[in-house]
């Protein structure tokens, strides 16, 4: 049941009030919500109201508080006594520059202090809490990440909000001619911070779990021989307990004031950090195995561009191993992202599709060829 709160309730109309509520009631046993968008003020005098209805229906929750009536219920306890949120503010995206689209979400800039990523799901408010949760996670641990601080509607999708004052991603930096071997070396810094980060068993998603389900997605489509010898690839993986960021590429890095910061933090996880190279790989390189321009286009950069920024990312994150040991890397995690490409488009597009179907191909025939002279899948 829902019953919608307006104006004012205070001790001039508490019992008239309590007395509507009661007889809107009438004996309902399910879950109550109480929608606050309409009210204005409560007293002491309402809340105590609030409080009976709800020891007589246990399942009442109050939804779309505005800011003022928030604070009234958080200061007096009432958040800890039941469930109670903020009406979400709602914004206009119409004008507004795109700084970066993914699987999940688009984000604008929406002012030069603020960017908002608009989640593509309607049904986001958990996705887009347990990101909260992610980057506050991340920020604790040492690792220089936006986090967001208000959730927002526009239309009917939801959006978190970051402060991001006069930020450009590393790929906007690139397309108005910034270095690209130093914005990559910048982001190898912030990628050895986040591995050297490690954390419980538990506290983030096992990322060889995931990778497993894109080895196994591949069964059918790999003969049993190969099939055996991939998932034991994956499975020989040693399980540490590094963070990954899990989806780290130029456009979920921010420049801001000289410091660099992460957004995108929905996707962490714990894991051996050939993974990470795996999903840098396909970022870069991996899904252009067809359409040579495809990563760039997705990045917004040159082909060169996308080619470069792979070569130094491995050049400094490996400072002073040899050439053979840096190709072997790259080996391996071309691998490991080709089992993610082919499940991704298989899943996306079906193998109908020729496009998908030519990609598809490649990914098991580069499968194929390496899985006899590959002896492990790490470094």
């Amino acid at each position: 049941m829902i019953v919608k709160l307006t104006g004012r309730i205070d001790s001039t109309n508490a019992s008239a009030v309590e007395e509507a509520l009661n007889q809107e009631i009438n004996g309902f046993s399910g879950e109550i919500i109480l929608d606050a968008s309409g009210l204005e003020y409560i007293s002491s005098a309402g809340l105590r109201v609030i409080l009976r209805i709800k020891k007589s229906n246990p399942d009442t929750k109050i939804i779309n508080c505005k800011l003022d009536v928030y604070e009234i219920f958080d200061m007096t306890g009432f958040t800890e006594m039941m469930e109670i949120s903020k009406a979400y503010r709602e914004i206009s995206i119409e004008g507004c520059e795109v700084i970066g689209e993914g699987a999940n979400g688009i984000v604008y800039r929406t002012d030069p202090d603020t960017i908002v990523k608009l989640y593509k799901n309607p049904d986001s408010l958990a996705d887009i809490q347990h990101e909260r949760e992610l980057a506050r996670k991340a920020f604790v641990m040492g690792i220089p990440t936006a986090i967001p601080y208000d959730v927002v509607k526009v239309g009917e999708l939801y959006g978190s909000v970051f402060e991001l004052l006069n930020a450009k991603s590393f790929a906007m930096l690139i397309r108005e001619g910034a270095n690209v071997e130093q914005l990559a070396k910048e982001s190898v810094d912030i990628l050895k911070i986040i591995h050297s980060t490690t954390l419980k068993p538990g506290e983030l998603p096992n990322k060889k779990e995931e990778v497993l389900k894109w080895a196994e997605f591949a069964k059918p489509y790999l003969s049993a021989e190969v099939y055996g010898k991939v998932m034991k690839l994956v499975n020989d993986v040693p399980n540490t307990n590094n963070m990954l960021h899990g989806d780290y590429h130029i456009k979920n890095i921010m420049k801001q004031n000289n410091e660099n910061l992460l957004i995108d933090m929905d996707t962490l996880a714990l894991g051996h950090p050939i993974f990470e190279f795996s999903e840098i790989y396909g970022a870069y390189l991996g899904y252009s195995c067809i359409d040579k321009n495809n990563s760039a286009a997705f990045l917004g950069i040159e082909r060169n561009q996308c080619q470069d920024l792979w070569k130094y990312t491995l050049k400094y994150y490996f400072e002073g191993r040899d050439e053979d040991f840096i190709k072997e890397v790259e080996r391996k995690a071309a691998f490991i992202s080709y089992l993610h490409i082919f499940r991704w488009m298989v899943r996306r597009f079906g193998l109908d599709d020729p496009y998908a179907s030519q990609v598809s191909a490649y990914c098991l025939n580069f499968i194929n060829e390496n899985v006899k002279t590959l002896d492990s899948l790490w470094f």
